[in-house]
């Protein structure tokens, strides 16, 4: 490489090193480590459990008794489908429990083994309506079952109706015609509660669309200037470690957020409860993080919250909610595809996660999908790639006669400048040409990098040896390779491949820089991947792979380009042949 060549790719290289080590779970170990030990909400409300309907920051003293337990026998009634199936109480008409019965819990089929994903909303019920800040504990309203099928119920009371109906696409609606937001007590709706998952790469958040500005807006309460930020874990690459010690901090603290949203997501790496719309205005919802009370670290174990009902909201109030994966085609339906938390990327992020599917659809194996997305990234690049290396190339043949107008212009740089441009006219030369494909890729990579991490599909996907796509391999981790968490052998592929890469690109630098290179990025590449879900790592070893097959096309090819012709010399003709011509 020439100098220009080295800036350039030294400052690409550090965008991206940056951005794995800013996404990574030390960013989040920064922003936890911010958090006051107090947080922003009260001392008695920051004591209540996980999902209870305490009072916000700016209410009176939080509520100190539970309330009291109807009188009526509770009965619970089940709503299924084939992707979802509820249980429901009498007490409030409120769903206690939802299973996804697609997702297993642990590595495997679904199956008595291996039971479904559950979400157990008993202590923040979905779709409890209640007082709000500072009231008197009341005790649910007790409704009679009216009707009831698989896919729907009605439950009825004094005061009138409560139909729950159980759609396709993970989607909950309720319908009320029993309570008036606004009239009396101010009131809150709750969506349910989502926990944090045990990966190291796992992440809690709340994600949110604010109406009060122009255009609306999406907020990501895991960064900015959210009052959420310090008590939740993700961002753009998630990462559950904290170095921040957890003595002395409150079981659970309650945060309020006063902006009216169109509508309101818990999350965690692939999962999702939401309030998706409301007919009943809203002026915004609190928030209940509570931490794991057995990690001295702080960890955020999980997060309810409760949607807070804006004055003179109407009688029939209809809502949606969704409880699934966070799966793009099913999120961008509902208007809430930025819950997936592509960043900056998400215009390169779609295409490929939906290029990744299809590819599954045809070859039914993520990891197979993933060799398939990668080939055809590297196709599309293909032509800049071949014209990056043939002028890296070029670059290293001119550089005797770079040497002599370097040695015979040292003192006029101006015309060592003029001279050089010159050289590379004559011989069709670009400097800039190695550096465009670099350009090109760094997003198309980052992009990845977000997909591959995030990817509700990939959880679980086997390929060959590795059991998780999502997760690193892990060999050995409870037996021979205790170490790191256990062997994993893609990242250790990627970095001899990167090697090899390095040695076989052309260069016009110094040597012992091009050593330096050759061993240098993969060593660090090594250590950031290490830990990386396995799919990056298969995407990133595959793609210098191909990379050095090109190389080695290009090589080949110009070496017989460059091959001196064979001149056919006719023998001398004797007199006998020329008596014979």
């Amino acid at each position: 490489m020439n100098k220009t060549e080295k800036i350039i790719s030294l400052l690409l290289g550090g965008v991206l090193v940056w951005y794995l080590v800013a996404q990574s779970p030390a960013k989040q170990d920064a922003q936890t480590a911010q958090a006051p030990a107090s947080a922003s909400a009260p001392a008695d409300a920051a004591q209540a459990p996980a999902g209870a309907a305490v009072a916000a920051s700016a209410a009176p003293a939080a509520e100190s008794a539970a309330p009291a337990l109807p009188e009526t026998p509770e009965e619970i009634v089940a709503l299924e489908n084939d992707e979802l199936r509820l249980e429901l109480s009498t007490w409030g008409g409120v769903v206690k429990k939802a299973t996804l019965k697609k997702y297993a819990q642990n590595e495997g089929p679904a199956g008595e083994d291996n039971p479904p994903v559950e979400f157990d909303f008993s202590a923040s019920p979905l779709g409890a309506v209640s007082p709000l800040r500072g009231s008197a504990p009341a005790a649910a309203k007790v409704f009679a079952v009216e009707s009831a099928s698989a896919g729907e119920v009605v439950f009825a009371c004094a005061e009138g109706r409560r139909k729950v109906s159980l759609g396709a696409d993970y989607r909950v609606t309720i319908e009320d015609d029993w309570y008036m937001p606004g009239e009396g007590a101010a009131m809150a709706l709750s969506l349910g509660a989502m926990s944090m998952g045990e990966s190291k790469n796992d992440l809690l958040s709340v994600d949110s669309w604010q109406m009060d500005v122009k255009g609306g807006k999406v907020v990501h309460h895991d960064e900015g200037d959210s009052p959420l930020k310090d008590y939740l874990a993700g961002g753009v690459a998630g990462g559950c470690s904290s170095s921040r010690s957890a003595a002395g901090l409150p079981a659970s603290s309650v945060v309020p957020y006063a902006a009216p949203q169109k509508w309101i997501a818990l999350k965690n790496r692939f999962f999702v409860t939401a309030l998706a719309s409301t007919t009943a205005g809203n002026g915004g919802f609190e928030a209940v993080v509570a931490r794991d009370i057995a990690a001295p670290a702080y960890r955020p174990a999980s997060v309810s919250a409760r949607v807070l009902l804006a004055p003179g909201g109407g009688k029939n109030v209809t809502s949606v909610f969704y409880v699934g994966p966070k799966k793009q085609a099913l999120l961008w339906e509902l208007g809430m595809k930025d819950v997936m938390e592509f960043g900056m990327w998400r215009w390169v992020c779609y295409p490929i996660l939906w290029v990744l599917n299809v590819f599954n659809s045809a070859i039914p194996n993520y990891g197979i999908a993933i060799i398939l997305l990668t080939i055809l990234v590297r196709l599309v690049f293909w032509p800049l790639t071949h014209k990056s290396t043939v002028g890296m190339k070029k670059m290293q043949e001119i550089q005797p006669l770079m040497k002599e107008l370097q040695a015979k212009y040292k003192d006029n740089p101006q015309r060592l400048q003029q001279e050089t441009f010159a050289l590379y006219k004559t011989h069709k030369v670009n400097p800039m040409s190695s550096c465009l494909p670099m350009l090109i890729q760094i997003p198309v990579f980052i992009a990845l990098f977000n997909v591959l991490r995030s990817a509700v599909e990939l959880r679980y996907a086997p390929f060959l040896w590795i059991g998780d796509l999502s997760q690193p391999e892990g060999l050995g981790a409870d037996s021979w390779f205790p170490w790191f968490g256990g062997l994993n052998i893609l990242p250790i592929l990627m970095a001899l491949t990167m090697g090899l890469q390095s040695a076989l690109t052309p260069t016009t630098g110094d040597k012992n820089q091009q050593k330096m290179m050759v061993v240098f990025m993969p060593v660090m590449m090594l250590f950031m991947f290490y830990s990386f879900p396995a799919a990056l790592s298969l995407y990133w070893t595959l793609s210098q792979v191909v990379s050095i097959v090109q190389m080695w096309v290009i090589r080949r090819q110009t070496a017989a380009a460059n091959a001196p012709a064979v001149e056919v010399i006719d023998p001398p003709q004797t007199r006998q042949m020329r008596r014979h011509c």
